[in-house]
């Protein structure tokens, strides 16, 4: 399965395992879309997400997993400061 990372104006950040032909069908999905990556794989997601957003509470390896558990197409990332 592949996943992309969604950031938009309003400081919020989305994992969506939806498959998107191309950037700008997420930008017509998402309304203050800013920019996206992907499609990787759950393993690359983790992997980037641990790199470049220290502050997911809880951990990469556990949103990543609970989003991938779970029947949702799309989820916010949460963050230290959201709690």
């Amino acid at each position: 399965m592949d996943l992309h990372v969604i950031y938009t104006r309003s400081d919020r950040t989305f994992l969506s395992r939806r498959q998107y032909e191309s950037w700008q069908q997420i930008q017509d999905e998402i309304t203050d879309y800013v920019t996206s990556l992907g499609p990787w794989s759950p393993e690359e997601m983790v992997e980037y997400l641990g790199h470049e957003h220290p502050g997911l509470d809880p951990s990469p390896v556990e949103q990543v997993s609970t989003f991938l558990a779970s029947i949702e197409l799309i989820v916010e990332l949460k963050f230290m400061r959201d709690r």
